[in-house]
């Protein structure tokens, strides 16, 4: 969705793309939060840099700032990582 929405430069779409990636890291950085979540606390420390960084990200581009490529650059990589393809 962020993909597409970045040709689009400043659209509805592209809101939207980023609005829904701010929702994702929110839930994945309130998961994370909880004191059940039983990942290892140094991928649980790096995974909330990683939505706080994204999350400040989002807030500047709908603000008309920032840079749609990092989003799309974290998100691919955090889905390599879960694929079991880190470092190719």
């Amino acid at each position: 969705m962020l993909r597409q929405a970045s040709n689009l430069g400043r659209s509805i779409e592209m809101v939207q793309a980023v609005h829904k990636n701010n929702e994702l890291w929110t839930l994945l950085a309130t998961d994370l939060s909880d004191p059940g979540n039983s990942l290892p606390s140094e991928t649980k420390a790096g995974l909330l840099s990683l939505a706080a960084f994204s999350l400040r990200q989002g807030h500047q581009i709908l603000a008309g700032q920032g840079d749609i490529a990092a989003l799309i650059d974290i998100n691919m990589s955090v889905m390599k990582g879960l694929r079991g393809e880190v470092g190719v």
